[in-house]
C-alpha cells in the first residue's frame, strides 16, 4: 500500500483544529507584500548588524523585504552569475552598510605643508560631533560667528583596531517577532494550511541564515603609518560650517583624515556566500509570491500577522540615529574621548588669527591666505603685523603708528582700526583657552 496517502490521511486525522474562516469565499492579496513591504526598513534594519551586540544571531522572524534585501547586498557577490542576477555597481561592504562613503572637509597641516582636498568619513563624522558641542563665545565684534573646536587627541589607534559593539535591548525586543513568526507558523501548521505553514517557515529560516552570513563580517577601523620622523601632525579642518584644530602626534590626526572603518569577511574579494543568501531571499519572495495565495484565509492572516510584527521590530531598529552610533564609536573606542573645547568667534578675522595663534604653524601666511584670500593693500598690512606678532610672541596691543606709512585712506584707516581690533578679542580668546587648558605647543 502506498505510504504517502497514509501519511496524509495520519495528518489529517490528527489535526488538533478547524481553520477559522475556512469557509470564506475571498483570499488576501498578499502579492503586495511578499517580498516589497517594509524593504527600506529591512535595509536599514541589517545594516546594524555588525555595530550592535548579538544581532547577528538574532533574525530567526520571518522578515519582509526579502526581494530588496537581496537586490541590495547581492550587489557585493562579484562573478558572472552573480553580476546577471543583481546587476548594478559593485561597492564596497563599508560603504554598502553606510559605515564609510562620507566625504569629509579640507585638511591643511601646520608643520609638514600636507593639504588633503577631501579627507575620509571619520573626519565628518567629527565635524558633525564638534557641531552638536556646547561652545564658549569669545567677547568682540559680530557679523557672522564661526564655531573653532580644538581637538586635542592624546590617544594614538593601532593600526586595525576592533571597536567593541554596542550592547542595546535588541536581543531582548528581537524575541518579539521571533515568538511571533513561531506561534503564527504553528498555528498554520494545526490546521492543516502547508502553504501558508511552509511558507512562514521558510521566512524564519532564510532571514535567520542571511542576517548571520551578512553579519559575519568583521567590524574594524583602520588608519596608514605615518612616514618615520613625521613632524606633529597639528592642522586644521576647514568648512562653511565651522573649523576644527586637530592637535596631536601625526599617526593621531592620520586616524582622523585617513582612517576608515571596514568590514571583513572571510569570503572576500567575491563574497559567494552573500552572493547564495541573496538568491535564497529571491526564492524566497517569489515562492512566498506564489504559494502563499494558496493558503486559506486563516493561514494568510497568520503570514501577514508575522510580517507586520517583524516590519515593526525591523522599524525600531532602523529609527537608531545611525551616525550617532559611528560618533560614539570613534569618540569612545576608537579615539578614546579626546579633549574638545569649542569656541565661537563673532567674525572670520578674529577666528583667523585664533586659528594661527593655538597652531603656531611653520608658515603662517599660507594657513592665514589660504582662509581669508582677501588681497587689498590694507588686507597685506593687517596680515602682515599680525603674522609678525604671532612669530615673535609680543603681545597684540597695536597703535596707529605701527601700521600707518601715511599711505592710506580714511576707509583704509577705519577698516584696519576694525581688523586690528578684532585680532585683539582673538588674542584674549587664546590667553583664557591657553590658561583654561594649560595647552602647550610642542
Amino acid at each position: 500500500m502506498p505510504i504517502i496517502p497514509q501519511i496524509t490521511a495520519l495528518v489529517r486525522r490528527s489535526v488538533l483544529l478547524t481553520a477559522p474562516l475556512g469557509k470564506a469565499d475571498f483570499r488576501l492579496d498578499t502579492s503586495g507584500v511578499a517580498g516589497v513591504f517594509g524593504g527600506e526598513e529591512a535595509v536599514s534594519a541589517m545594516a546594524t548588524v555588525h555595530v550592535y551586540e548579538h544581532r547577528k544571531l538574532l533574525g530567526w522572524y520571518n522578515s519582509p523585504g526579502s526581494y530588496v534585501i537581496a537586490k541590495r547586498y547581492g550587489r557585493l557577490a562579484r562573478s558572472k552569475f552573480f553580476d546577471g542576477l543583481f546587476p548594478g555597481v559593485h561597492t564596497d561592504p563599508a560603504t554598502l552598510f553606510e559605515l564609510d562613503g562620507w566625504p569629509g572637509p579640507k585638511f591643511r597641516a601646520a608643520h609638514s605643508g600636507t593639504i588633503i582636498d577631501e579627507t575620509s568619513h571619520m573626519a565628518a563624522l567629527l565635524m558633525k560631533e564638534c557641531a552638536d558641542l556646547p561652545s564658549v563665545e569669545v567677547q568682540g565684534r559680530r557679523t557672522r560667528p564661526i564655531g573653532v573646536t580644538i581637538a586635542e587627541l592624546h590617544h594614538i589607534p593601532l593600526r586595525e583596531e576592533y571597536p567593541d559593539q554596542i550592547s542595546t535591548l535588541a536581543p531582548l525586543y528581537a524575541c518579539v517577532p521571533i515568538l511571533v513568526s513561531l506561534v503564527t507558523c504553528i498555528m498554520c501548521l494545526l490546521v492543516s494550511d502547508w502553504y501558508s505553514f511552509s511558507m512562514i517557515l521558510l521566512g524564519i529560516v532564510v532571514s535567520g541564515i542571511s542576517c548571520f552570513v551578512i553579519g559575519s563580517g568583521t567590524f574594524l577601523f583602520t588608519r596608514p603609518e605615518p612616514a618615520e620622523g613625521s613632524p606633529r601632525g597639528d592642522g586644521i579642518l576647514s568648512s562653511d560650517k565651522g573649523i576644527v584644530i586637530l592637535m596631536g602626534e601625526e599617526a593621531a590626526v592620520n586616524s582622523i583624515t585617513r582612517g576608515r572603518f571596514s568590514l571583513r569577511f572571510d569570503s572576500e574579494p567575491h563574497y559567494e556566500n552573500i552572493g547564495w543568501c541573496s538568491v535564497l531571499l529571491m526564492i524566497q519572495f517569489i515562492a512566498q509570491l506564489l504559494l502563499i495565495p494558496q493558503g486559506t484565509l486563516f493561514g494568510q492572516m497568520m503570514f501577514v500577522t508575522s510580517l507586520a510584527v517583524s516590519w515593526g521590530y525591523n522599524l525600531w531598529l532602523s529609527a537608531f540615529d545611525k551616525e550617532r552610533i559611528q560618533r560614539n564609536i570613534l569618540m569612545k573606542n576608537v579615539l578614546r574621548e579626546p579633549q574638545l573645547t569649542k569656541y565661537v568667534l563673532g567674525t572670520r578675522t578674529s577666528m583667523v588669527v585664533f586659528v594661527l595663534l593655538i597652531l603656531q604653524p611653520e608658515e603662517p601666511d599660507k594657513i592665514m591666505n589660504s582662509l581669508l584670500p582677501n588681497d587689498t593693500k590694507a588686507w597685506r598690512k593687517w596680515k602682515d603685523a599680525v603674522i609678525s606678532r604671532i612669530q615673535s610672541a609680543k603681545g597684540f596691543d597695536f597703535d596707529q603708528a605701527d601700521w600707518d606709512d601715511g599711505n592710506f585712506t580714511d576707509g583704509d584707516r577705519q577698516l584696519l582700526r576694525t581688523l586690528f581690533q578684532d585680532a585683539r578679542d582673538a588674542y584674549d580668546g587664546f590667553t583664557k583657552y591657553h590658561r583654561a587648558s594649560g595647552y602647550k605647543n610642542s
